[in-house]
């Protein structure tokens, strides 16, 4: 029973992501600085939340961003905080460091990897496959190490309370963890939309996560912010079937959407 406690909390936590200042070709992971996107469960009592950050460290004069995801039991102070450090360049996203805070009993799992391996690859379609894998260690775990092998197994359309994203790309993370209590499998699943992001995650225990917010909603101009720029684009489509435009996702960009982006200003 602690052998599969302790990987499902681990794994839960640093494959949320496998997910992923820059961004990957075809935008399916959208890495400037501040964004943000919040997906709840859908009984509502969990939530996860991921952000692009700054960060203090640098590897060979390189300056890594986090990628950062808090999951949370919502009304709770139960909460897990992980944090990708990254770099983005011709190959891809690179990940260089993982630190996942699990609980006061297990403690904080720190991984190393260098050189770094390749978390997302620049360019992604249906049946690319990649592996990452790294060693760390937990308390009453002790050492251990995880793989994870991701595909991307499907191209589908995905309705959330945010909206409709069209094209997305299903990918299916199995993860191995392997240590001296024995070696656990799990399988999740998470769907990313062009030129958005991660709008679902569906974990080892089946439970559902789906997009309700994120500033990229209304930062269309994508730099970070939200001011005239998202105005002056989302009007020089007025009228148009626009993915990037249409922020209310209701198949036209029209003075809805201006409405949204003007009532979201600086958020």
């Amino acid at each position: 029973m602690l052998k599969n406690v302790t990987f499902t909390l681990l794994f839960a936590v640093l494959f949320i992501f496998n997910l992923n200042s820059t961004t990957i070709a075809q935008n399916y992971f959208p890495t400037e600085i501040g964004n943000r996107w919040v997906l709840d469960s859908q009984d509502k009592a969990e939530r996860i939340t991921y952000t692009i950050e700054t960060s203090d460290e640098t590897i060979n004069d390189i300056e890594l961003l986090i990628i950062k995801t808090v999951t949370e039991t919502l009304g709770t102070d139960v909460a897990m905080t992980q944090e990708i450090f990254v770099d983005i360049d011709e190959e891809g996203i690179k990940v260089y460091k993982y630190v996942v805070e699990v609980d006061d009993i297990f403690g904080v799992a720190t991984a190393l990897l260098y050189p770094p391996q390749l978390f997302y690859p620049a360019s992604i379609a249906l049946g690319d496959e990649w592996q990452i894998s790294a060693e760390s260690e937990l308390n009453i775990v002790g050492p251990f190490t995880f793989i994870s092998t991701n595909e991307v197994v499907a191209v589908e359309d995905v309705t959330t309370p945010a909206g409709t994203f069209q094209n997305c790309l299903k990918i299916r993370l199995r993860t191995r963890s392997i240590a001296a209590l024995g070696t656990t499998p799990a399988t999740a699943y998470q769907w990313l939309a062009p030129d958005f992001g991660p709008v679902k995650f569906e974990n080892s225990q089946d439970i559902v996560y789906e997009l309700v917010s994120s500033n990229l909603l209304y930062d269309v101009h994508r730099d970070g912010n939200i001011n005239i720029l998202d105005l002056v684009f989302v009007g020089t489509h007025f009228g148009e079937e626009n993915t990037l435009a249409d922020v209310n996702r209701d198949g036209e960009v029209n003075i809805l959407d201006l409405v949204l982006v003007a009532q979201n200003f600086d958020e």
